[in-house]
Formats: structure tokens, sequence, C-alpha cells
């Protein structure tokens, strides 16, 4: 296939998905180098990919890549950090065009961030902090999806509990869910924390029951646990149903998936409550504000995608069932106005 034929199919896809998306752009209106996007090169370079959540995730990366008609090259480390910071290396010697960080460590991925922009690739970071203000931030405020979490936690027990906690230091996302924890407990001195446990090793939600189990034996006071990630959660809620304590413990959690909806509908979950966005809408959002800087735009140095609080009674009442009724029934899950621009066109809805 010539140039020219390349650069025509092309121009056809991006029509086909403008048309579905009710936009404007063609491949024809798009900005350098996105005039002939079959020739832009982009990295997914990942530390977290076990769970619903980062399959979602994925899926976003990838249909927003599809719709834009880049080459997109996907890197998994399976959460080893020294994997993860040679996998920038080695996107950087493919000769990418833009890299996306997803997740990690700030400690490893400080210096592979920097040796990706001195050699002239953009760059994006999700829930990862690499310490360098040349490369945007996507996040989906964090610390609101705790607060919001907490709050509902409030709503249904009040102020005075014993909780048990889920927290592995040192992950961005984790450590911003954790400040609001901290900002909580700090004005409601009646909420207690009696333990504090969680592991991010695979698979994450069993590595975690077994450890919820020792504390729920150890810990007969907690009435209420945060569980600030749906793996988290899953782990927690494992050990509290084999421990028959269903009736008198609530979780609250965040992030969502198919998965998580259907826990939180078994008959008398203890599964309360959790604050989302949509990790496909999120993977969209990473694409978007890296194509923004490809074409020489500034997508801003945080680019925020709001979450949505998602509780029990709502799930029931409404008689969702998965992601896609959940997308159908609360619009403002389904997609996010960020790094939005009229040139660039959308995947299918």
């Amino acid at each position: 296939m010539t140039r020219t034929t390349r650069r025509t199919a092309l121009g056809l896809i991006a029509a086909a998905f403008t048309a579905a998306t009710g936009g404007i752009a063609t491949a024809q209106d798009m900005p350098p180098p996105f005039d002939d996007p079959g020739e832009v090169r982009i990295a997914l370079v990942r530390y977290l990919s076990t769970g619903d959540f980062f399959q979602a995730y994925l899926s976003g990366v990838e249909r927003q890549a599809e719709a834009l008609g880049v080459d997109l090259r996907i890197f998994d480390s399976r959460q080893d950090a020294a994997l993860q910071a040679d996998m920038v290396d080695q996107a950087i010697a493919l000769g990418v065009d833009g890299i996306i960080i997803q997740h990690g460590l700030t400690e490893s991925m400080r210096e592979a961030a920097q040796r990706a922009v001195d050699a002239g690739i953009k760059v994006v970071a999700f829930d990862v902090n690499v310490e360098n203000a040349a490369i945007p931030q996507i996040e989906q405020s964090d610390y609101l999806l705790g607060e919001l979490a907490l709050e509902q936690a409030i709503r249904d027990n009040g102020t005075e509990w014993d909780a048990g906690y889920v927290y592995v230091p040192g992950i961005a996302p984790l450590d911003r869910r954790h400040a609001a924890w901290e900002d909580i407990k700090a004005a409601n001195p009646g909420i207690r924390e009696v333990a504090q446990m969680g592991t991010l090793d695979n698979p994450i939600a069993n590595s975690n029951a077994n450890q919820a189990r020792s504390v729920l034996q150890a810990n007969p006071t907690i009435s209420v646990f945060f569980a600030p990630y749906n793996e988290f959660a899953k782990g927690v809620k494992i050990a509290v149903d084999e421990a028959g304590l269903t009736p008198d413990i609530s979780i609250y959690s965040a992030d969502v998936s198919t998965a998580d909806i259907a826990a939180m509908r078994e008959p008398d979950s203890a599964w309360k409550a959790t604050v989302a966005t949509n990790p496909a809408v999120v993977g969209e959002v990473s694409v978007r504000a890296l194509a923004i800087m490809l074409a020489g735009g500034d997508p801003g140095a945080q680019v925020v995608v709001p979450p949505t609080l998602i509780t029990q009674a709502m799930l029931n009442d409404m008689d969702i069932t998965n992601m896609e009724t959940l997308s159908e029934r609360l619009p403002q899950f389904a997609h996010a106005d960020v790094a939005m621009t009229d040139w660039m066109p959308l995947p299918p809805r």
C-alpha cells in the first residue's frame, strides 16, 4: 500500500469514527503528526495489570488509539519496578513518539521518565508521580474518591466506629486516598483505625483475603473496612463472608467493575459503596492528553477525570447489573469531557 493510499484509508476510518460520535474531525483535518496517523507510534508501559480495572483501562487506551489510527505498543511489567523502568528504555529505543506510564513507583520511574523526555518523547503519567513538570499527570481525583467513600461510610454508620484499613504506601493513587483517610479521622476522632493491612502481591484479592482473615480474628470490634481499591475490597469481602460477619461489617472502596457490581448486589452484601471513574474512559483520556501534546498542545499539568459515588442501594434501585448498564443509567460515568479537541476523533459509543 502506498503512503497516499494509506492516508486515504486512514481518512475513511477516521471519518467513520467521527460519524459514529457526531464529531467533525477527519484524518485530513487533523494537525501533524496525525495527518498521517499510521506513522505515529505510542507506548503504554504498565506496572499494574491484574484485575478488571486495569483490563478496562487497557481497552480504553486501545479504543482511543484505534480511533486516532496510531500504532500502539503495550509493555507489561507485572509489578516489577525495575522491569518497568527497562521497558521505558525499550520504548525509547524503538523510537516511539509518545509514552503513557501507567502506575508504578516514583523512585523507579522518575529517572526513566526523564530519559524519555530527554530523548524528545512526549510522556503522560497515569496514577504515578514521576516528579517531572514536563509530564502531565492523569488522575481520577483520588483524594475525592477516598473522601466520597468515607462520607458515605459516615452517613451509613455515624461517626463512632472501629475501622480496618487496607493500604500499600508508595503507590500514588493509594497515597492520595490515604490523605483523605487521615483527614477524615482527624475531623472525626470517634473513628478509630484499629488495624491496617494491605499487599499488592498477586493475586491481589486472595492475598488481601489472607491478611483480612487474621485482622478480623484479632480485632472483633471492627464494624467498617475502608479498602480504597476494588481488589482490596474483594479480598476483605472474601474474609468477611467466610467468617460469617456479613451482617456486622460494612466495606467501602474505590474503583468498580462488573464483578464488583455483582458482589455488591449479593443478598445482604457487606460491600456498601464504592467511588469510581470509568477505567475505560480514563484510558481514553490518557491517550487524548498524549495526542494533544504530540500535536503541540498543552493538556495541562493535571488532567482530572471526576469520580462517581456508587452505592449498593443505587445499584439495586436502578437494577444496574454491569458496567454497561452503569454507564447507561449514570451518564456522568460513561464519558468525561476531559482532554477534548475539535480535531480528535473519538471511539464509537
